[in-house]
Formats: C-alpha cells, sequence, structure tokens
C-alpha cells in the first residue's frame, strides 16, 4: 500500500446514487490520516474500503451542507467506540461552529475521544506538523466555505555517486549536516495536495491549486449546465481542468457529481478538452497515489 494516497469513500453531490455514497474522502499521508467532507455513510463507506477509525488524525469539513458532514457523527462515534488513543483536529469555517457542535453531540454515546475544535476563521495557514503545512482558502458558495492545501517543506534527495565518493555510508548519511549535505544531495521540493469542493471559481480555487501534485475538485455538472453551476455555486468539468491546466497540477481527481448523469466517461472527454495531464473521473472506493515526486 502507498504511503500517501487518496482513498475516495464517496463521490456523489446532493443526492446519493446506487454507485456513488455521499462524499467522503481519507488522504493517507505518512502517519497522518485526513478525513475531509464525511457525508451521510461514511462510516460504512470505510469499513467496505479498509479504512479504521483509528486511521484519522485530523478531520476536515468544507462547509456545512449535509452531503458534506452529515457522517461526522457517525465517525465520531465509531473513534469513541473503538478508543482512538490520539487526538483528533478538526477544521471547519467558524461560522458553522454551531451546526460542528451539534453533529459533534447528535446522540447519546459514551464519550471517550478526544476531538479537538479548531474553526478557520479565515485564509492562511490553520496547522503545522511533521506532514508539513496546512492552509485554507476562502470559496465562493451558497454559504460559508473554504478548501484546503497540504504543502510539505522542501527537501534534500541523496546522490548515492557522491556519497560514495567520500565515503559515507549507513547512519552517516542520516547524520549529515550543511555544508556536506548540500554537496552530496540536490533539492527536492516538497509535495502539494488540494480539496476544492463546492465553489464557483474564484481566487481561492486557483491558490489552492497551484503547483498541486493532486488535486481533488469537485465537477457537478458539465458544460452545457454551466448556469446551473454559477446560479448553485459549482464547477463544471471543463472550469475544475481549466484550474488544473493554469495551476500546473499534476493529477486532477474529478468528483462530486450531480445525480443527473450517468455516464462518467463525458466528466473525462470534457476535461480532456482543457487539461494534458493525468485525469481520474473517481468512483466510489478507488484509491488514488499521490503522482511521484517531481524532479
Amino acid at each position: 500500500m502507498s504511503p500517501r494516497e487518496l482513498v475516495v469513500l464517496g463521490t456523489s453531490s446532493q443526492v446519493p446514487t446506487r454507485a456513488r455514497n455521499h462524499n467522503g474522502y481519507l488522504l493517507r499521508w505518512d502517519a497522518e490520516g485526513f478525513l475531509f467532507d464525511p457525508g451521510e455513510g461514511t462510516q460504512r463507506q470505510m469499513l467496505r474500503a479498509g479504512v479504521a477509525a483509528n486511521d484519522v488524525t485530523r478531520l476536515f469539513v468544507t462547509h456545512f451542507h449535509g452531503d458534506h458532514c452529515l457522517g461526522l457523527p457517525g465517525v465520531v462515534q465509531r473513534m469513541s467506540l473503538d478508543r482512538v488513543p490520539h487526538p483528533v483536529h478538526a477544521h471547519f469555517p467558524a461560522e458553522g461552529a454551531e451546526f460542528f457542535d451539534r453533529l459533534r453531540h447528535a446522540s447519546s454515546f459514551h464519550d471517550v475521544v478526544d476531538v479537538r475544535a479548531h474553526p478557520v476563521t479565515g485564509p492562511g495557514v490553520i496547522a503545522e506538523g511533521a506532514f508539513g503545512r496546512l492552509e485554507a482558502r476562502r470559496l465562493d458558495h451558497t454559504l460559508p466555505a473554504y478548501g484546503y492545501r497540504l504543502v510539505e517543506p522542501d527537501g534534500r534527495t541523496m546522490v548515492p555517486a557522491l556519497l560514495a565518493e567520500r565515503g559515507i555510508r549507513g547512519p552517516a548519511i542520516r547524520a549529515l549536516q550543511p555544508p556536506l549535505l548540500d554537496e552530496v544531495s540536490v533539492p527536492r521540493r516538497g509535495q502539494r495536495f488540494a480539496f476544492v469542493m463546492d465553489t464557483r471559481l474564484c481566487d481561492g480555487v486557483f491558490e489552492l491549486a497551484e503547483g498541486a501534485d493532486l488535486l481533488v475538485i469537485e465537477s457537478t455538472y458539465l458544460h452545457p449546465d454551466e448556469p446551473l453551476a454559477t446560479e448553485y455555486g459549482h464547477l463544471t468539468a471543463r472550469q475544475a481542468a481549466r484550474v488544473a491546466a493554469e495551476s500546473g497540477v499534476c493529477k486532477l481527481v474529478l468528483t462530486h457529481f450531480s445525480q443527473r448523469y450517468t455516464d462518467p466517461s463525458l466528466f473525462h472527454a470534457e476535461a480532456a478538452e482543457v487539461f494534458d495531464g493525468e485525469i481520474v473521473v473517481a468512483a466510489d472506493l478507488d484509491r488514488v497515489g499521490v503522482p511521484r515526486r517531481r524532479a
């Protein structure tokens, strides 16, 4: 199993279908498990995908429409039932704090899980750790919404030939410090992940997507229905692909599809007219690897 991958738990928008559950996306990132927008049915989808409650270290809610958050009570209660031993950090729009509290305590249960709420009050850095830097940007939806971005710090990659020239091997490699470290290695760009849900095109979308190795983005509608997308605060597949093309994205994952469409290939075809990189039209229970590091 890849240490960095997206586990797709649901790909529908407002109305689930026989093939598509409400939203839910788990990003495995080394020792972290970031669960985004757990819609109704997420707990069962986690079971089907082989995702344990213990895998989740952070929760993210982009906004408080039901298809993005109604699975939260079940997930939190399952964490408590399984006695998840670590703190679980939760990020969500501050304007929806009342909704988060209601969902967090939606019914009676033996509450032993340490959920730490971090309301997002504006764009910027919302957390930092060994995983890198987490950022939020405002989106343009019909209620307060944020997208999220994970940026890994830049590092260095060892060059075996240069190490051999200097007779450096084994534990001595891990102990290297500048300037010798710089002499036997080359710069390595940190990886970037972006998560964009319900929104019209806006500056925040492009800021989140900039240079992303993996961009997960809603494409609720197809281009002929763009007026509906604008009215209801959503994107088309063509608009999502434009974001990817203009932002230098490596792999594009389209999701959050309206139930009005029954042929997923139409989303791929529309996006491919604009974006020539790798395109994934997400399906429930897909596993999408984070691309290899860029040179």
